[in-house]
């Protein structure tokens, strides 16, 4: 009687020289794919970056003609004329429409399904965010130098700061409208609706636009609306753009805009991370 056979394991094949092991993408790197990905979104279409660079000289245009006629010139500071008081003003306030349409864009890219795809990508999902944000403030930069160059050619514009107090007033601007994007997108997350957005975007621009110093001086304005103008957080802003840009004495203002605009942002970031990670249903 043969004894039963026992078959050899089979031989391992030899090991091969093992491909590179596989690693997360930094999160600087993450933020400049991000950060690219929303440029090209930004300025995909030619035409709305045209008119959203050309309404800041339209509003030049307009409010210097139609205030610029009515305002007496007592009421503006000694040697100011309008177009002086009025430009560095716009520099903050001409951020107020960029930063709502970054709130839509960001609710639009929820609505469109690329932030679920994004919850399951090894990213951190903060950085969308931020990408979001810088992507808007370099238009809003572009509207900036274009506003200057515009007032410089149509009116014969000259900061009495000269060119620093007039690069001084453009970052202090640009640190202001970097936290009004912040409040759009911290109300993106947590509405995730486009209607209901553009229907507090309504209430919450015009407000800080026209109840403010930007336009006409505080002392001016009617008892109730001057109340409303001296507590604005715009208005702090909008002195201390002006007080730059026309080279006075630099006061408080310039300490307040900052201390308020780097915590305004800090607070806003916090509400709007915590905002976007809840589950795409809620």
């Amino acid at each position: 009687m043969n004894a039963p056979r026992t078959m050899a394991p089979p031989a391992r094949p030899a090991a091969g020289p093992r491909g590179p092991r596989w690693r997360p993408t930094g999160r600087a790197a993450q933020l400049r794919i991000l950060t690219a990905r929303q440029i090209r979104l930004v300025y995909a279409d030619r035409r709305v970056v045209l008119f959203s660079v050309a309404q800041p000289v339209v509003m030049l245009l307009l409010i210097s003609q139609v205030f610029g006629s009515l305002a007496d010139r007592s009421i503006l500071p000694r040697g100011v004329s309008y177009i002086e008081f009025l430009l560095p003003a716009l520099l903050v306030t001409t951020g107020i429409g960029t930063s709502q349409s970054a709130g839509v864009g960001l609710v639009r890219d929820m609505e469109g399904g690329m932030v679920r795809r994004f919850r399951v990508l090894p990213l951190s999902l903060p950085l969308v965010l931020v990408a979001r944000s810088i992507a808007d403030l370099t238009r809003s930069g572009m509207q900036l130098l274009v506003l200057v160059a515009g007032g410089h050619l149509l009116f014969g514009y000259r900061a009495g700061g000269g060119p620093g107090g007039l690069v001084a007033a453009l970052l202090l601007s640009t640190l202001v409208i970097w936290a009004l994007i912040w409040i759009f997108i911290a109300l993106a997350a947590w509405l995730r609706k486009v209607e209901v957005l553009s229907s507090i975007g309504f209430f919450v621009n015009f407000p800080l636009m026209f109840a403010s110093s930007a336009f006409v001086p505080i002392e001016v304005l009617p008892g109730w609306l001057a109340a409303v103008a001296t507590v604005n957080p715009v208005s702090y802003a909008v002195e201390a753009s002006r007080s730059l840009a026309l080279g006075g004495q630099v006061g408080s203002e310039v300490p307040a805009a900052l201390c308020a605009g780097l915590g305004l942002m800090l607070a806003m970031m916090l509400l709007a991370a915590r905002a976007f990670r809840r589950p795409p249903d809620e």
